[in-house]
């Protein structure tokens, strides 16, 4: 006690207005790990089961470190500059306000983080600032479905903003008791000690969250940061995205295209445009009449809610499509986002580490999509959303490439029920019932988006239209099931349609929900049902492997539009040799490329590694190099086309 009660008091007298520093330090420390214990505890089967405590803790106190000391360099360099001249009180009062702050943003990112996990089984990241973007819709969602969190990250606020207020007051020193020298010394060891500390690396690199990875499982990599970190490192990525030659390694532009191509399905055909060198014929396998085409984009949709996959039983009107159209059992989406799937789907885009091009600058005009495809052959092209279809930047992409029109709940006829994404998914589809008789009266082919959106949470859907599968009602299975109702009431009308005999559907997910697992890629949750249906879609059962890339240019081929454009998906309806088969997975910063049960993943910084994919898992093997070189080549691709403008 006598230690606590003489020691520390001459410390604070030396270091003068700088204690306060040294007390926010500790607090700070002392909050983060106790909130990193907290998170470690509450998934403790993961983090048991791996013997990632020491890990978790040693990485994590090098990020906390980092993270205060980027806080503190700023604010120590004005304090030390006013000391100097003497007017270290007038900064008093902003270094006080400055220090709630970050206390408070510390605090609001712990705590927002169990729902954040519970979501995406990550960190707040880049999601987190994207989805701030649109503060109406998600606000709606904020406060239709986590009343409780908000409350709690409300009072989470007003409580440390109020603590750290008092504890700052109380513990400003106007005056060190050191002499100039020793003054001037002290400020430059601090400094040293900042600038380190924010480094916290003697390598040329600063410590990013590659040098605290340790294990196959994303999450504990993700609990070694803290949230504030993760954010602002995603703020970071955001401002210069990366390309994933920078993250997964280099390989030259003609061994890149020459793997490819290779592995394409019309290796016969020739690639004569040096500006889209991807770009070649393909020919459709229907030659009659061109036909409709409507993709049904179904919200957050997995295997594991479609019976017929071995999942549960929610999809009664999706099974029996199953029975009447053309199934596919073992295909995967590209990514855990909306815009990932309408990426894949629209465009045939590869997968990156950067944002989907739905959202980046240069893919916003003339960049290629189906839409546009179709537009220049004479069809109408339509897209239709129950929400406001500017969330995501949908809007803007589909305007600027080949949608020619575009109907969101703004423009619908009537709602019956709007949910916090807007309208519920019956009135989503008789609002597209009525666009797609007046389309087919047109006397042009049409090509038509319809988007779903109940299946999202907080999940809103009406009363009384299904019997519910949980007891609660806005629940995900709840919502799958209300989704799946929906959809079915639109395959009735639309089986009595005039545009019924000449179109081609698909109903397709965009992904699943809530991708988590200990696996570095969780390719089990990329797993998704798809079922193409219409007056002469023979039945039958797809089970080789594909991918969300290989629908856009199976159902050109369905609907009769031959043509060059430079998608690299196989044609499904199609042979396609054994050794071309795959699916590409983004997850995060991790891209997964599977062919047979063998899966390549690569992270950054990191060498590739090989699994065997079974019962669900992946069990590490020894490299394949000729598939390390296939994901490399599929990885790289999509930045350098997007940067070099070979999609356009």
């Amino acid at each position: 006690m006598g230690i606590k009660l003489t020691f520390i008091p001459k410390i604070q007298n030396a270091l003068g207005p700088v204690w306060i520093f040294v007390v926010f330090t500790v607090l700070a420390l002392s909050f983060l790990t106790l909130a990193r214990f907290g998170l470690s505890v509450w998934q403790g089967e993961r983090v048991f089961g791996s013997h990632a405590w020491l890990s978790i803790f040693i990485g994590g106190l090098r990020v906390d470190i980092a993270t205060l000391s980027y806080i503190i360099m700023p604010a120590l360099l004005l304090t030390l500059v006013m000391q100097s001249i003497g007017w270290q009180n007038k900064v008093r009062g902003l270094l006080k306000i400055y220090l709630v702050i970050m206390s408070a943003l510390l605090v609001f990112f712990e705590v927002i983080t169990p729902t954040f996990i519970n979501e995406y089984d990550l960190r707040p990241n880049r999601l987190f600032i994207e989805y701030l973007i649109y503060p109406k819709e998600v606000s709606k969602m904020i406060f239709s479905g986590y009343k409780l969190e908000v409350f709690i990250a409300v009072i989470a606020l007003i409580l440390s903003c109020k603590f750290a207020s008092k504890v700052f007051s109380n513990q400003w020193q106007s005056k060190s008791s050191l002499t100039g020298l020793n003054q001037s010394i002290l400020a430059l060891v601090l400094v040293c000690l900042t600038i380190l500390g924010a480094r916290n690396s003697l390598g040329h690199r600063p410590l990013n969250p590659a040098m605290v990875s340790f294990s196959t499982d994303h999450l504990l990599n993700d609990l070694t940061l803290n949230s504030l970190y993760s954010v602002a490192f995603a703020v970071k990525q955001l401002s210069n995205e990366q390309s994933s030659q920078d993250y997964y390694g280099k390989m030259p532009t003609d061994e890149l295209l020459s793997i490819v191509r290779s592995n394409m399905q019309n290796t016969q055909g020739t690639f004569s445009d040096v500006t889209a060198p991807t770009k070649t014929f393909h020919g459709a396998s229907n030659i009659g009449k061109p036909k409709n085409l409507v993709i049904i984009l179904q919200e957050s949709l997995g295997a594991r809610y479609v019976g017929t996959l071995g999942g549960l039983p929610l999809t009664p009107n999706i099974d029996a499509l199953y029975k009447q159209g053309w199934g596919f059992d073992n295909l995967y989406a590209t990514g855990t986002r909306s815009v990932r799937g309408i990426e894949a789907v629209i465009t045939g885009f590869t997968p990156t580490p950067s944002r989907a091009v739905v959202k980046l600058d240069k893919s916003q005009r003339d960049f290629f999509t189906i839409a546009d495809f179709l537009a220049k052959k004479n069809y109408n092209t339509q897209f239709i959303y129950g929400g406001e279809s500017h969330f995501d930047n949908m809007r803007s992409f589909f305007l600027g490439n080949g949608f020619k029109d575009i109907v969101d709940t703004n423009n619908f006829n009537k709602i019956d029920f709007n949910g916090s994404w807007g309208a519920s998914d019956e009135d989503l589809y008789d609002q597209a019932d009525l666009e797609l008789s007046q389309l087919e009266k047109q006397n042009k082919p049409f090509f038509s988006l319809i988007f779903s959106s109940s299946n999202h949470s907080p999940y809103d859907f009406p009363d009384d239209k299904i019997t519910l599968y949980d007891k609660q009602k806005q629940t995900r299975n709840n919502a799958a099931k209300y989704a799946d109702y929906a959809l079915g009431t639109f395959i009735e009308k639309a089986k009595k349609s005039s545009y019924w005999d000449n179109t081609v559907f698909i109903v397709i997910a965009d992904h699943d929900s809530r991708v988590s697992g200990s696996n570095l890629v969780p390719v089990d949750h990329f797993r998704i049902p798809a079922v193409i249906f219409g007056k002469g879609i023979a039945h039958k059962r797809y089970d080789q492997l594909a991918s969300q890339l290989d629908i856009p240019v199976t159902l050109l081929s369905l609907i009769g539009a031959s043509g060059k454009h430079p998608m690299i998906g196989h044609d499904l309806s199609k042979p396609i040799s054994d050794n071309k088969q795959r699916a590409m997975m983004q997850y995060d910063k991790n891209f997964a490329y599977m062919h047979d049960n063998k899966v390549v993943v690569l992270q950054p910084q990191k060498p590739a590694t090989t699994y065997t994919y079974s019962n669900n898992q992946l069990l590490p093997c020894e490299n394949d190099e000729q598939l390390v070189k296939k994901a490399l080549a599929h990885a790289n691709l999509g930045n350098l086309a997007y940067t070099n403008g070979w999609y356009h």
